[in-house]
């Protein structure tokens, strides 16, 4: 009986023509996803907008229940963004600053998570950065730099460049105890690694559809935990962040009583079908299923690599493992042999000076094994 993991690889297109381990910058689609989109546009090719009500009712109950079962949150939590940087800009726009303020960031974050916190210096906010030690941000620096006008903790809870994984329950205690609100980057952790909000405090917490989810691209979600919802004042406002159904003449801006208020208009319908179709996946898989299964191909691949000479980069401790497995040859550039991959149509990133894979529930042990005898 083939594996369930087995069974959803002929849904990807990509596999018949790349070895493509590149889901940490974008993810191959399915021809569910994609058949998905398709569905949604017929509708609207055959009818206009007159199953509008229906498209809003759908996702905002049905579709937003899946994702809360995805990641452990109640679905009133949850509003839908087009990406990671949106849902992080949410934050940023929407707390109370008063001058003098401080954020705490860590000093190999992905720009989304950096830039939009030095905008806030014409507020009087600024930056307190943690210095990574060996590619990890460990607690006890954290927990060094909090002081009493430090408002907020934002950290990617994967790291983009080399993987470094979290410890979000620890993380999420020592916030609370310090008193600062949390906020995580979840990009390269949804759909690769199992992830449950009821057991850790964070407030609030964004990822894009279109890496480990492998959903289409201008998906994502923005999670607000309720009893952290008064923190933030929408910072973009529409028809959309109050109840009016379509009573458009009735200018009363009473908030949505649910993380809906962030949704100022029109969501991204036809992607958000697609994302509900992505999300079935991955519940079908189960997550801790997925985490064995990816770090199982990882592993394969980390025991190759060091016996033709790479040397590993990504932190490899107890719960430090990820999707993401970063390496480098001693002597030759990653520019050269990403070349030399590519030729064999075997698709990987370069990030930090390193080379980076990145493989997602439908890659395979042989596809593992195409990159090990095709690297120099």
């Amino acid at each position: 009986m083939p594996s369930a993991f087995q069974q959803i690889r002929d849904d990807f297109p990509v596999k018949q023509r790349f070895v493509y381990l590149n889901n940490a910058s974008i993810g191959a689609l399915s021809r569910k996803v994609v058949g998905a989109v398709t569905g949604f546009l017929q509708d609207v090719q055959d009818h206009g907008r007159l199953h509008y009500p229906d498209w809003c009712r759908y996702a905002d109950t049905t579709i937003k229940e899946r994702i809360g079962v995805l990641i452990g949150a109640d679905p009133s939590e949850i509003a839908f963004v087009k990406n990671t940087t949106e849902g992080i800009l949410i934050v940023a726009n929407g707390l109370d600053w008063h001058p003098g303020d401080n954020v705490i960031i860590a000093d190999i974050e992905y720009p989304s998570n950096v830039y939009c916190w030095m905008n806030l210096a014409s507020r009087g906010v600024s930056i307190k950065w943690v210095k990574a030690r060996g590619g990890r941000v460990l607690l006890e620096d954290i927990d060094a730099l909090i002081d009493r006008r430090t408002r907020l903790v934002s950290l990617s809870a994967v790291q983009f460049s080399n993987g470094f994984r979290l410890d979000l329950e620890r993380l999420s205690v020592l916030c609370q105890r310090r008193g600062v609100l949390l906020n995580l980057d979840a990009i390269q952790w949804v759909g690769a690694l199992p992830l449950d909000l009821r057991r850790c405090r964070v407030d609030f917490l964004s990822f894009g559809g279109h890496k480990w989810l492998l959903a289409p691209i201008g998906t994502g979600i923005f999670y607000c935990r309720n009893a952290s919802m008064h923190h933030l004042h929408p910072p973009n406002v529409g028809y959309h962040s109050v109840d009016k159904s379509e009573d458009h003449m009735d200018y009363d801006l009473t908030f949505r009583p649910n993380a809906g208020r962030f949704e100022e208009a029109l969501v991204n319908f036809p992607g958000i079908w697609g994302l509900a179709a992505a999300v079935d996946l991955h519940l079908a898989l189960g997550a801790a299923n997925e985490e064995r299964y990816i770090l199982g191909l990882n592993a394969l691949a980390k025991r190759g690599l060091e016996a033709k000479g790479y040397d590993i980069v990504s932190p490899q401790g107890d719960g430090e493992a990820s999707g993401i497995l970063s390496f480098h040859h001693p002597t030759l550039p990653p520019e050269r042999i990403a070349d030399t991959l590519h030729a064999a149509k075997i698709n990987l990133a370069i990030r930090g000076g390193n080379l980076r894979i990145s493989p997602s529930v439908y890659n395979d042990d042989a596809e593992i094994g195409r990159l090990l005898e095709a690297l120099p």
